[in-house]
């Protein structure tokens, strides 16, 4: 991921040389403190389901993560391994398995429940199931960008999602089709200081930043916001709560957490939702 971040500066280096970017808006806030929920809001059932997302709008979360794929025959999917190994009955790569072969497929945790089962679901029942409840933080894996932000464009959610960047090809595809998307990259191992942040910065315009909370101090969170730039840090993690006070010390608007509903809770109690 790292060497592809920094392929990434090269190209964009090339395509856009000394022109002036704009960065894109986000999708309309709801909330002064933004929760992302982790492949949805997953604890009481599995990951990137549509149960999960569902129990995401229920809770009164921001966005929900998903991971984005695509079938042998070309129908986008929802699942966050490259295979169907884990999180299902069957076995094999996604991009290896057809549409009808997926669907016959069920969704379980492997690690509580097994005796409920749940479809692997669509980016079409996703979308139709976020609009105008919740937004969504599209993990791009592995799909075509013309026809992701197609399906994106049909249901006229164009607002309501952020993508985040998993290659170079993957950027410079998006701001060819959907200029006025907000993307977001990881913060790569070797920027861990104000002015490599700020080189970092003029080089990749993007909407967003991810990473753990803990690659940044405050004064790079302070730095990015005041170039325009969200900052929204993985936090998600079985204890993550011991660390919430210290994430928010440290100037963060938002994360992305496997416990949403207890993370808008602490942050009712804290005055901060």
């Amino acid at each position: 991921m790292k060497k592809l971040i920094i392929y990434l500066i090269v190209l964009v280096q090339i395509k856009q040389a000394a022109s002036q970017t704009i960065i894109p808006a986000l999708p309309q806030q709801k909330h002064s403190f933004t929760v992302i929920a982790h492949r949805g809001d997953h604890t009481p059932m599995p990951e990137n389901t549509l149960a999960a997302f569902e129990n995401g709008i229920k809770n009164g979360v921001d966005y929900v993560e998903i991971d984005l794929r695509t079938t042998k025959d070309s129908v986008l999917v929802i699942m966050h391994d490259a295979t169907v190994d884990r999180m299902t009955t069957g076995h094999g790569k996604v991009s290896e398995l057809t549409f009808p072969e997926i669907q016959q497929l069920k969704v379980f945790n492997k690690s509580s429940d097994t005796t409920k089962t749940y479809p692997i679901p669509t980016f079409d029942e996703v979308l139709q199931t976020c609009k105008n409840k919740i937004h969504i933080y599209l993990d791009f894996k592995n799909a075509s960008v013309q026809q992701a932000y197609d399906m994106i464009k049909k249901y006229g959610m164009e607002r309501e999602v952020i993508v985040y960047i998993n290659a170079p090809s993957q950027y410079i595809d998006w701001r060819r089709i959907a200029p006025a998307m907000p993307l977001m990259v990881s913060l790569p191992n070797n920027i861990r200081s104000d002015s490599s942040l700020q080189a970092f910065i003029a080089k990749v315009p993007v909407a967003l930043l991810d990473g753990g909370y803990d690659d940044y101090t405050a004064s790079m969170v302070s730095l990015a916001t005041a170039a325009g730039i969200t900052v929204w840090p993985d936090i998600q993690s079985p204890g993550e709560a011991a660390n919430w006070d210290k994430a928010i010390s440290l100037g963060f608007n938002g994360l992305q957490t496997d416990h949403p509903e207890a993370l808008i809770e602490y942050l009712k109690q804290k005055g901060l939702r």
